[in-house]
This record gives C-alpha cells, structure tokens and sequence, in this order.
C-alpha cells in the first residue's frame, strides 16, 4: 500500500557541500520516524516567494535510504542562479526549520532481483543513492550499473561514497561521463545520452533476466534516454523515469 502522505516540521541538522552548486541538507522529522521508499521525494514549503509575488514549494528526492524508528532524512539542493528557494535552502542554518509534505512518488525499484542500469545527472543522483543505500545493505546478486554524467570531476556527487560501494559490492557497477573533463581523465565523456544504449545493451548480455532501466535528471537528458532505449526493444514495462525540471 503507498506510504500517507503527510505535513510536519522538519529542522536542519547537518549541512555540507557536494560540489560548487549542490548542497546536502540533513533534516530531521521533529514529530516522530518518517517512513518512505527509497526513490520518493518531498515537497518543501519555503517562507520565500517568487517574481510573481508567490510562496515557493519545491520538490527534491530523498537522498538517503529510511531508518526505522529515525525522523532523520538527506536532501541535494542544486543552487539555481536568482532561485528564491535554492538561495533560501543554501542558506539556511542548522536548527532551522522547513514544512515538509510527503513521502511522494512512484519512482522505485520494481524488481529488485532484475539487472537494472540506473542513468542520472546532477541532482537526478539522489534517489538511486537511496536506492543503493538499501542494497548494499541485503544479499543483492543481480547485476546493477549507474551511469551518472557530469561536467567535470568536481561535480561528480558523492563519488568517494559510490567508488566505495562499488568495490565492496561486485554487482555494482560504475561509469562516469564528464562533458567537460580535465586533461588526464580516461573515463567516459560526454553526455549520457551516448553511453546508455551501449550500457543497457551490455548488462542486457550478462543476464538471462532481462534488465530494468531507470532514468532521473533534466527532462530532456531524460527523453532522450527513454528514446534511445525504446529503439533498442526496450518494453515500457522496463523503463522507469523521473523528471526534475
């Protein structure tokens, strides 16, 4: 049965920097557990308003897997140039405190002993992070490969984390793309657009279970990839995407 979705106070315990532009805030649920699935989201109501002179509410995916019994969840605000609710969440201080509305969203993991591909960019990342969160943690065999692009190495979120996981787990699987990558770097490059028919592709031969796709980023990274795939035979059944912008 889905999670209710409800209101309540969240206060920020923690806040630190992922990249130039993307900031990870801790909150905690002041009225008891909060409990979701990996791969859902909140809305934020935000004591700002916009050009129009309207209260500003955002949407971000959870970033982090559920605790039972703990209030405490992560979030990855990317700072959007003259962005009143970006600006606001950049700022805000530990002990502050923001209206939260959730959990929301279907964007889950379906199968979670099918291969599967994850494709993100930029802050699309956060929910497959909690999705990897939670099977690190129980006995995962089928193969799972994320394909995250970013500009360059510095906006690469949470790369010491994924790099750990992928050497603790050899089902998990990790390609870069940087689109703008510094002298030196031998990973892949470009956008991911290129890279995600001839991933799936591959995972597709390491398996007699066929794989999932799951998608998450700008609409237009997000459309592209869908397409992509569904040229390939991918059924509808089989991709799952999730759009931010």
């Amino acid at each position: 049965m889905p999670r209710p979705i409800e209101s309540f106070s969240a206060r920020l315990v923690l806040g630190s920097t992922l990249s130039p532009r993307v900031r990870q805030l801790t909150f905690e649920r002041e009225d008891g557990p909060f409990d979701f699935e990996p791969g859902q989201w909140v809305s934020v109501a935000l004591p700002v308003t916009d050009a129009a002179g309207k209260p500003v509410r955002r949407s971000y995916s959870i970033a982090s897997a559920p605790s039972p019994g703990s209030g405490r969840f992560e979030l990855a605000v990317t700072l959007v140039d003259e962005g009143p609710g970006s600006s606001y969440l950049h700022a805000l201080k530990v002990g502050e405190r923001v209206e939260v509305r959730g959990p929301q969203g279907f964007f889950t993991l379906t199968s979670a002993d099918a291969p599967a591909l994850f494709v993100a960019t930029g802050t699309g990342l956060a929910p497959f992070r909690a999705m990897l969160q939670v099977e690190a943690k129980r006995a995962r065999t089928a193969p799972l490969w994320v394909l995250f692009g970013a500009r360059t190495q510095a906006d690469v979120l949470w790369a010491d984390e994924l790099e750990d996981l992928a050497r603790a787990h050899p089902w998990l699987k990790l390609e870069i793309s940087q689109s703008r990558p510094a002298p030196g770097w031998t990973g892949r490059t470009g956008y991911v657009q290129r890279h995600a028919g001839e991933l799936f592709t591959a995972l597709a031969a390491t398996s007699l279970v066929p794989p999932h796709a799951y998608v998450c980023g700008v609409k237009k990274m997000v459309l592209e990839v869908r397409d992509a795939l569904k040229a390939l035979g991918v059924e509808r059944q089989r991709l799952h995407a999730e759009t931010y912008d």
